[in-house]
């Protein structure tokens, strides 16, 4: 008798090498669960780019000076040139998690992040030009609507606040499609806004997805009692980043593959080389996987019904594990 009742000396059929795929919610957990503490190293990883902004926070409170600001604008700086590169190496690893490729994660990461160091810096940098921008109308609109009570400047509010979503929404594709084509920087800007309208259901939902997250944080750190809230600011080297951005690249890459990538090979008469993996997988070799066909084996009986295995057996009180 094996733990719990079970019986563990009965080999089943195996598992099928070509067995079908779980799909949509099913598939995503199936991932989550086999990468999850792959997931937190990443997380880790990725939290390293933006040790600049909490040196510049730093910084500004232990020198409350001129110096102190310069020294602060300076890592802030540091910090727009790597957040880029850094986001592109995440999706990349993110992106073979999706694929179920093998990846060596620190290597790969490195990896990823000097390959598309070029065009993924400009995008990291005009993100972080347009955040300050984005958070700078969040101040000062309130404050001119307050002052002259003139209803245009709401026009100009939610002008920003969409320019803001939409660049948001953008960025689930932009990322993935730098790491995965050889597109210029152009057509991935330009690929990117026509799939955040495409793809507009898909994209409301990783949104939602975003935006509920990011409100627990806020509701706990207001309204729940400083040193447990404390808790979450702690995790954040280890999560949500790589969770979240898990959601955003399951979401947005079969997009990306089904618009942007199979339409190329289609146009050449090829196959995606990331749908010909599954094709070659059939191929005829020299060995049948018998996964999932075997015939289950079943241990062999003694007299009398007890069932044979390699430690003592004590009447009434079944098999004594040795």
């Amino acid at each position: 008798m094996g733990l719990f009742g079970s019986n563990y000396e009965r080999a089943g059929s195996g598992i099928a090498k070509n067995a079908p795929k779980k799909k949509g919610f099913f598939r995503f957990f199936e991932i989550f669960g086999r990468k999850f503490w792959k997931l937190f190293e990443l997380n880790l990883l990725y939290f390293l780019s933006f040790l600049p902004v909490i040196g510049a926070a730093a910084l500004v409170l232990a020198l409350d000076s001129q110096l102190g600001i310069i020294l602060a604008a300076a890592c802030l700086m540091l910090f727009a040139v790597i957040i880029g590169p850094a986001t592109a190496a995440h999706t990349k690893i993110l992106k073979n998690f999706v694929m179920e490729k093998p990846t060596f994660l620190v290597h790969d990461f490195f990896k990823a992040f000097r390959s598309e160091f070029k065009y993924s810096c400009i995008v990291g940098v005009l993100d972080c030009l347009l955040a300050c921008c984005i958070s700078a109308a969040f101040y000062v609109y309130p404050k001119l609507i307050e002052q002259s009570g003139s209803k245009v400047y709401y026009i100009f509010f939610a002008i920003t606040l969409s320019i803001g979503v939409i660049a948001l929404i953008m960025n689930f594709y932009i990322f993935p499609m730098l790491v995965s084509t050889n597109l210029s920087l152009k057509n991935v800007l330009k690929n990117s806004l026509a799939l955040s309208v495409v793809a507009l259901k898909t994209n409301i939902i990783t949104t939602l997805i975003l935006a509920a997250v990011i409100a627990v944080y806020v509701l706990v750190f207001m309204f729940v009692n400083i040193k447990y809230s404390m808790i979450l600011l702690f995790l954040l080297p280890f999560m949500p980043a790589s969770w979240l951005g898990l959601v955003i690249t399951f979401q947005s890459y079969p997009i990306i593959q089904k618009y942007i990538i199979n339409p190329y090979y289609e146009q050449r008469g090829e196959v995606n080389p990331e749908l010909a993996q599954v094709s070659a997988s059939e191929e005829e070799t020299v060995f049948e996987d018998m996964g999932g066909k075997e015939k289950p084996i079943e241990p062999p009986k003694k007299a009398g019904g007890k069932q044979s295995g390699g430690g003592r057996t004590h009447k009434g009180k079944g098999k004594i594990i040795s």
